[in-house]
């Protein structure tokens, strides 16, 4: 058998892939579980922070109390998403994973600093997509919903979240993909994920290109099936596009029924 340098290109990677095959799967397997996981809680997280945000104040209604313990909520949330939005993600990991041992004696996991990284990464910037959905629901919507007794929790969570849901989804599928890619610099924390197999595998045979060939292959993929799977499920939110014309004797028969079977 010829040695690795003496293949051409499309040998040295069909090498790769017969010897470490099953490594870049479990590493791919690795991303995936990283990315899904931190991007629903970082969801979690965003709908938490942007919903604190877009609490109104009413110095007529509020009390002194309230209307401090709310402003400094917001500023503290604030200084939460421009920190993790102003920071590489490469930086929050060894921060997290390396700094909280040795500065406050908290000894993580390299899962649970990957998972805590990507999270609130995820939730700092989510926080601005739900604030921006919110706030580009009718003003309209809100006040209709407090004149027939609804709180402001319970406006929002049965008028206005529903709403701004459907308008932030394509936010929430750029994170997820983002996620996907972004998980590499993981590796510094030596999280077994796809790009950390790549360096083992090129540092052994020195095919850093073959490699890295490989590697972009299999994280295109699974961004594409991503994309075409949100594609799906926004098309399917989005309902059927033909709708049928009711008879407006239809209505009122339906509507007399009801009236009917409301007296009894």
């Amino acid at each position: 058998m010829a040695s690795i340098s003496e293949m051409s290109f499309w040998q040295r990677i069909i090498f790769l892939l017969q010897q470490y095959g099953s490594s870049y799967l479990k590493g791919a397997g690795t991303t995936l579980v990283i990315a899904l996981v931190s991007t629903f809680i970082g969801c979690l997280i965003g709908f938490a922070v942007g919903i604190v945000q877009t609490i109104p104040l009413d110095p007529k209604r509020d009390s002194k109390v309230k209307r401090l313990l709310i402003q400094l909520s917001k500023i503290l949330l604030k200084a939460y998403v421009e920190l993790f939005r102003g920071t590489p993600m490469i930086v929050q990991a060894v921060f997290i994973y390396y700094g909280a041992a040795q500065v406050f004696d908290i000894h993580l996991g390299m899962w649970q600093s990957a998972f805590l990284v990507v999270s609130i990464n995820t939730g700092a910037y989510m926080a601005e997509s739900v604030r921006g959905g919110i706030i580009s629901v009718d003003p309209g919507q809100m006040e209709g919903a407090k004149a027939i007794g609804m709180t402001h929790f319970q406006a929002m969570v049965n008028v206005i979240l529903p709403q701004a849901f459907r308008n932030i989804i394509p936010q929430i599928g750029n994170n997820f993909i983002i996620n996907i890619k972004d998980t590499s610099v993981l590796s510094i924390i030596s999280i077994v994920d796809l790009f950390f197999v790549h360096k083992s595998v090129a540092g052994a045979y020195y095919t850093y290109f073959e490699s890295a060939t490989i590697v972009m292959a299999i994280y295109l993929t699974m961004t594409l099936i991503a994309s075409k799977l949100l594609n799906l499920w926004e098309r399917y939110l989005d309902g059927n596009d033909n709708y049928e014309l009711v008879d407006k004797m239809d209505i009122g028969n339906q509507m007399h029924s009801a009236g009917r079977s409301a007296v009894r």
